[in-house]
């Protein structure tokens, strides 16, 4: 099959590599027919997640159909679409009793395309499928299915639920990027006062805007005191970093209010400096995490009954085979507009379809 697979820091390629199989019983082998890129791939790329070995196949964010499973599964059998998570879960350890699937400790958490083969292939082993796949209703698309792999359980748990947004809220998001924008879309589930958007790039705060952001601010441009105007001084009473750099964490220290929560979801590659001279007093708390998924069935519930955003964060397509070419697109956002990117198989079927529909086809 081909893959897309690290070969070192600044270096892929889409290549030829072995089919997966069952290695194990509680395994199954999915036919990718849709998947994405995320900014965590770019920072492997750029050697920010240094466990990450050459010749990895990455991703870790997919839609397929199911082809076979290890004999204890049960949830799923060969047929069946479905959901490929970005997080594995053991089921048996006590991080995956309490729902903390993220810090598994049974062999699963974040796996795929980190410490094993990913889903930006033709074909992906999922491991503990029972958990770390789901099943997907006949009414929901796959390109906006995949959108729930990663991005929106991360937004609404590492942002939204960490950061016990509340009615009446005034949110701060920094960075409106995917993972930005859906914390925008999900952070409104909660009926926030007013939520302020900040980024460099004018298309994505535009973005921001359509997505229910009450104001956007470019990050050049004040936003601090525009934080400090809206709110006669106090500070915002959450502010979440969806970026993943020093200056936009340090940045959300300096606009919270007292009490308030700052929400970390970017992954950082670099040091921040945390100013404890200037917290210490002020009550604030600060959280970060990796998603756990633990919400994925509830917002593939919100999908199906139309509730959430999704198709509005796809802004180019691909198929499968021009892997390269949406990579470029999407590391340079900047300039091409990019939010998300789906790469979809040459078999694909944006909803399932009835064995009727088939036969008409």
């Amino acid at each position: 099959m081909k893959a897309l697979v690290f070969e070192g820091v600044g270096r892929t390629a889409w290549r030829d590599v072995p089919d997966p199989a069952i290695k194990d019983a509680a395994d199954a082998v999915v036919r990718v027919v849709a998947v994405t890129i995320c900014g965590t791939d770019l920072h492997i790329i750029k050697g920010d997640v240094q466990e990450v070995e050459p010749g990895r196949i990455l991703g870790h964010e997919a839609v397929g159909e199911v082809m076979e499973v290890g004999g204890d599964v049960r949830t799923v059998r060969p047929g069946d679409r479905v959901l490929v998570s970005c997080i594995a879960a053991c089921g048996r350890c006590r991080f995956c009793r309490e729902n903390h699937y993220g810090q598994c400790r049974g062999g699963g958490g974040w796996v795929l395309g980190h410490l094993i083969d990913g889903t930006q292939a033709e074909y992906v082993r999922v491991p503990f499928a029972d958990l770390s796949v789901h099943p997907l209703p006949s009414s929901v698309a796959s390109e906006d299915a995949v959108l729930l792999a990663d991005i929106f359980p991360t937004a609404y748990e590492v942002g939204v639920l960490n950061g016990a947004v509340q009615p009446g809220d005034t949110v701060v998001v920094v960075g409106a990027g995917p993972i930005g924008l859906a914390t925008i879309a999900t952070a409104r589930l909660y009926t926030p006062g007013r939520i302020i958007a900040v980024d460099l790039a004018e298309t994505r705060l535009a973005a921001a805007h359509a997505l229910g952001a009450d104001a956007t601010v470019n990050a050049g441009e004040g936003p601090e005191q525009l934080v400090e105007d809206l709110t006669d001084g106090l500070g915002a009473d959450v502010v979440i970093e969806a970026v993943g750099v020093p200056e936009s964490f340090e940045m959300c220290t300096r606009m919270v209010r007292p009490g308030g929560r700052v929400a970390n979801v970017g992954v950082h590659g670099k040091p921040a400096a945390l100013h404890l001279e200037d917290l210490w007093i002020k009550d604030v708390t600060i959280t970060t995490g990796l998603v756990d998924t633990h919400s994925t069935p509830l917002l593939l519930r919100m999908m199906a009954a139309g509730k959430l955003p999704t198709s509005a964060l796809v802004t180019h397509r691909f198929e499968l085979g021009q892997m390269e070419e949406a990579y470029d697109v999407f590391s340079r956002a900047a300039d091409t507009g990019a939010l998300k990117v789906v790469l979809a198989g040459p078999r694909h079927d944006s909803v399932a379809l009835s064995p009727e529909q088939h036969e008409q086809r």
